[in-house]
């Protein structure tokens, strides 16, 4: 990599499930017209920002959300499974306020408390995290965009901000908001755009 490059992550615009309040990690769930909304105005945001490569994760809802943010066609996004969402098992589709204690307390504060059985290991997702940076590093562009999902993007922002323990887990992340951060000498993060 020469310079500095500038790295755009966004999580998808909200599906049926986001509005229902469902725990949504594998399900493959389409943009609704909220979340397509969503996406478009956050390319108004960034205007006529080109992009040196957009990536996403196999997930429709991500790949939608970076064909329009990118303003690409989905045949030109490098999908990469390493920023799928997080597995979360036997809590697949279940409402947010009907998690149990043991899921609830481990999304809140996964740094402290394991991983319900069944559901992938804050461990499994900073490795995910840590390769595709690494790799991406290797590359030489300016600009990029990342689109992935909610509980992969606090694992990918705390990596790209070169975050100690590896996490920026608060606050959670909103549909389409933009994250920017900067790798070259270091790793930090400049703005969010909402």
């Amino acid at each position: 990599m020469n310079g500095k490059m500038r790295i755009y992550l966004t999580r998808h615009g909200q599906t049926d499930l986001n509005q229902e309040k469902l725990m949504q990690g594998r399900t493959d769930a389409p943009l609704n017209a909220v979340g397509i909304r969503q996406a478009e105005e956050a390319r108004r945001k960034i205007a006529n920002l080109h992009f040196d490569a957009v990536y996403a994760s196999p997930l429709k809802r991500a790949i939608q959300t970076a064909a329009i943010i990118g303003g690409v066609s989905p045949g030109d996004i490098k999908i990469d499974d390493r920023i799928i969402e997080t597995d979360f098992g036997k809590y697949e589709k279940r409402r947010y306020d009907r998690l149990g204690l043991a899921m609830t307390s481990y999304w809140l504060l996964p740094e402290l408390l394991p991983a319900p059985s069944s559901v992938e290991t804050i461990r499994s997702m900073k490795e995910r995290a840590e390769s595709f940076v690494q790799d991406l590093e290797q590359k030489d562009y300016d600009n990029v965009l990342i689109v992935c999902h909610g509980g992969i993007m606090r694992v990918l922002s705390g990596c790209l901000a070169g975050r100690k323990n590896g996490l920026m887990w608060r606050p959670k992340p909103r549909n389409c908001e933009i994250r920017v951060f900067e790798i070259g000498d270091g790793r930090s993060m400049t703005q969010v755009i909402r």
